[in-house]
C-alpha cells in the first residue's frame, strides 16, 4: 500500500459528498455524464454542490469523448461519470480512444453493491475487467476510507508519463457509507515512476549524430503535445535547418507555415514528406508510436537511416521500428538538453549536402494530388479551404470525425499551435468528433470551435444536438455529406471493383432535424455560397448544423495503399509517384 502523508480535514461525510470535495482538491470543476441507479446517492450531493458544474450528455460514449476533447483543448484531465452496466459498457469506445492517443481522462463508472458483485445483479458489469486492456490504470473501491487515496493516484496517473485514462469503480454501497475526509498531500506509488529525463549521453549521442547528417528529417508526433515539448522541437529544427514532418496526432506541433514545415506524413500524407522520411539518413522521431499508418511497410521503413527515438513511454521505443539510439525521457526535457549542448557557433559538418536535400524536398512538393472529378458539384476540399480561409486569423479549434473529411482537414488545414485539432488517431472512432468539439468548447469558452464531419459519422453521436442547446455551446458542425461512408467506398473503389456493399448511406435532412432541435441549420449547394454560410455560421451565437452536398465519388489523395511502402504513392487515380 502506498505510503501517503495526510493533512486531516475533521470532517464526516458520506461518499458522495467526499468524492466531490476530492475532485474539487483537484481542481475539477466541469464534468460530464449520465446519472443511473447506483449513483443517485453522488447525483443527491451534485443537486447542492455550486463548484462542480456537471453537462448532461445524450449518451455514455459521448460523455467520454467530451471529456477528452475538453483534456485535448485544455491540458487538464477530463472527468465523466456514468452508471453501472450498460452506462459503463457504453463508455468503453472513449475509454479506449483516450488510451490510444494517450490523453488524461478519470472515469468514475457506478457499480452494484459490493455484496451483488459476482452475482448477476441487475445492471452489474465488471468493468474492471472490460477495461483492463484499454486504460493505464483501474480501481475497484471497496473501502471509502480509501477513496481520496484512489482519487489522487488516478490523477496522478492519469496525467504523468503517458498520459491515460484511470477508470475508478464506485460500488453503490460503498459510495453510501460514511468516512472522515482526509487529503492526501503526498502520494508514492512504488513501481510507477515514469523517466523524464534523458540520458545525457544519449543525448549528446543523438546530437552527434543530427550534426553529422546529410538529410535529416524531423517526425513529431502527438507525445509532443502533452509534454509541451514543441516549442523547444521547433527551436532545435531552426537553429539546425532540419526539416519537420508531422504524424495525425502530431499536427500543430511545428507551425504549419514554417519553411521547414513538411507537413503530414504517412498514409493519406504529402507526398514530399513520405519521400523525405523514405531517403533521410538520419530520423528523429519524437513522441510518435510508429504506428502502421506512418511507417507503411515497416521493412520498407526509412531503410538507410540511423533512428533516433525520444518517447516519455519506453514500451513505444523499439516496438515497430528498429532504432539505433533509444531516448526514454520528456520530449521538452530531452530536447531542451540537446539545445543546450549545441554551439550554434559550429559550423555544419555537411552545410552543402544540407542545403541540397532542402532543395530536393521543394522539388518534390511541386508534385499534387489532384481531385478526381471535374463535375459542377461542390468539392469537399473546397469546403475545408474556405473554412481554413475564414477561421485562420481566429485561432479556432478543430475538431473531426474519422474518414474522408478527417483527411482532407489534416492535409488542407494548416496548424501553427497545437490543441488546435481535435481528432481521433489510433482507434479512428467515428462519432468521436461532435462530443469532442462539445468539450473543447466547454474548454475554452472564449474560442471559435468547428466540428468538421461527414454524414456517416456525425449520425453515431447526433444525438448531442440537445446537449448543445441546453447549454448553448456553440459549436459550428460542417457536414461534408457526400452520401456515403466515403473512405470505405473509397477502398472498395479501387480493391473490390467498385463494389460499394453497403456504404451508400441515407440520412436525415440535416436542416430540418437542426431546426427541430432549435438550431440554427444552412444547407449549401454551391460553390458561390460557402462563404456566406460559413460566415452565417460563425456571426450566429449558438450552435449551427452546416449541410454541405458535395461530389459523392471525390477521393482522398495522396494515397499509400495497405502494405505499400510510404514512398508508394498514389496521387491521383491515373498518377503513381514513386521514388
Amino acid at each position: 500500500m502506498a505510503e501517503i502523508e495526510t493533512k486531516v480535514k475533521k470532517e464526516t461525510m458520506n461518499g458522495a459528498k467526499v468524492l466531490l470535495e476530492c475532485l474539487r482538491n483537484e481542481g475539477v470543476d466541469e464534468i460530464f455524464g449520465y446519472p443511473g441507479g447506483v449513483l443517485l446517492g453522488i447525483y443527491e450531493e451534485l443537486f447542492h454542490c455550486d463548484f462542480i458544474k456537471h453537462y448532461l450528455v445524450r449518451h455514455e460514449q459521448a460523455a467520454i469523448h467530451a471529456a477528452e476533447g475538453y483534456a485535448r483543448a485544455t491540458g487538464k484531465a477530463g472527468v465523466a461519470i456514468v452508471t453501472s452496466g450498460p452506462g459503463a459498457t457504453n463508455a468503453i469506445t472513449g475509454i479506449a480512444n483516450a488510451y490510444y492517443d494517450g490523453y488524461p481522462l478519470v472515469i468514475l463508472t457506478g457499480q452494484v453493491a459490493v455484496t451483488q458483485i459476482g452475482n448477476d445483479a441487475f445492471q452489474e458489469a465488471d468493468i474492471v475487467g472490460i477495461t483492463r486492456p484499454c486504460c493505464k490504470h483501474n480501481y475497484l473501491l471497496k473501502d471509502i476510507k480509501k477513496l481520496p487515496q484512489v482519487i489522487k493516484h488516478a490523477f496522478h496517473i492519469a496525467t504523468t508519463g503517458k498520459p491515460g485514462p484511470v477508470v475508478i469503480d464506485l460500488p453503490k454501497d460503498v459510495i453510501g457509507n460514511k468516512t472522515e475526509l482526509k487529503f492526501p498531500d503526498k502520494i508514492e506509488l512504488p513501481g510507477y515512476n515514469p523517466n523524464y529525463v534523458g540520458h545525457p549521453r544519449q543525448c549528446e549521442k543523438a546530437l552527434e549524430l543530427l550534426c553529422r547528417a546529410r538529410r535529416p528529417v524531423i517526425i513529431s508526433g502527438g507525445g509532443v503535445i502533452p509534454t509541451e515539448g514543441y516549442n523547444e522541437l521547433t527551436e532545435l529544427a531552426n537553429k539546425m535547418g532540419i526539416p519537420v514532418t508531422n504524424t495525425l496526432m502530431g499536427i500543430g506541433t511545428f507551425p504549419a507555415d514554417n519553411p521547414l514545415s513538411l507537413g503530414m506524413m504517412g498514409m493519406h500524407g504529402n507526398f514530399w514528406a513520405n519521400l523525405a522520411v523514405s531517403n533521410c539518413d538520419v530520423l528523429f522521431a519524437v513522441g510518435t508510436r510508429f504506428n502502421d499508418r506512418i511507417t507503411g511497410n515497416v521493412k520498407k521503413f526509412a531503410r538507410d537511416a540511423k533512428i533516433i527515438h525520444v518517447d516519455v513511454d519506453p514500451c513505444s521505443i523499439g516496438k515497430n521500428v528498429r532504432v539505433d539510439i533509444p531516448i526514454v525521457g520528456d520530449s521538452k526535457n530531452v530536447l531542451r538538453s540537446m539545445l543546450d549542448m549545441y554551439d550554434a557557433s559550429q559550423p555544419n559538418i555537411y552545410p552543402d549536402d544540407k542545403i541540397a536535400w532542402i532543395k530536393q524536398i521543394d522539388e518534390w512538393k511541386q508534385k499534387r494530388a489532384m481531385p478526381v472529378t471535374n463535375t459542377d458539384k461542390l468539392h469537399p476540399q473546397n469546403v475545408i479551404e474556405k473554412i481554413y480561409e475564414m477561421t485562420k486569423d481566429k485561432d479556432a479549434i478543430i475538431a473531426t470525425e474519422v474518414g474522408q473529411h478527417q483527411m482532407w482537414t489534416a492535409q488542407l488545414y494548416k496548424f501553427n499551435k497545437p490543441r488546435r485539432l481535435i481528432t481521433s488517431g489510433g482507434l479512428g472512432t467515428m462519432g468521436f468528433g461532435f462530443p469532442a468539439s462539445m468539450g473543447a468548447q466547454v474548454g475554452q469558452k472564449d474560442r471559435l470551435v468547428f466540428n468538421i464531419a461527414g454524414d456517416g459519422s456525425i449520425q453515431m453521436n447526433i444525438q448531442e444536438l440537445a446537449t448543445c442547446v441546453d447549454y448553448n455551446l456553440p459549436v459550428k458542425i460542417a457536414i461534408i455529406n457526400n452520401g456515403y461512408l466515403g473512405m470505405v467506398r473509397q477502398w472498395q473503389e479501387k480493391m473490390f471493383d467498385k463494389h460499394y456493399s453497403h456504404t451508400k448511406i441515407s440520412s436525415p435532412d440535416f436542416v430540418k432535424l437542426a431546426e427541430s432541435y432549435g438550431i440554427k441549420g444552412i444547407r449549401v449547394t454551391k460553390e458561390e455560397e460557402l462563404e456566406g454560410a460559413i460566415q452565417e455560421a460563425i456571426n450566429h451565437p449558438g450552435p449551427v448544423v452546416m449541410d454541405f452536398i458535395v461530389e459523392p465519388f471525390e477521393m482522398v489523395y495522396p494515397w499509400v495503399l495497405a502494405g505499400k511502402p510510404i514512398n508508394q504513392v498514389l496521387l491521383s487515380n491515373e498518377c503513381k509517384c514513386e521514388d
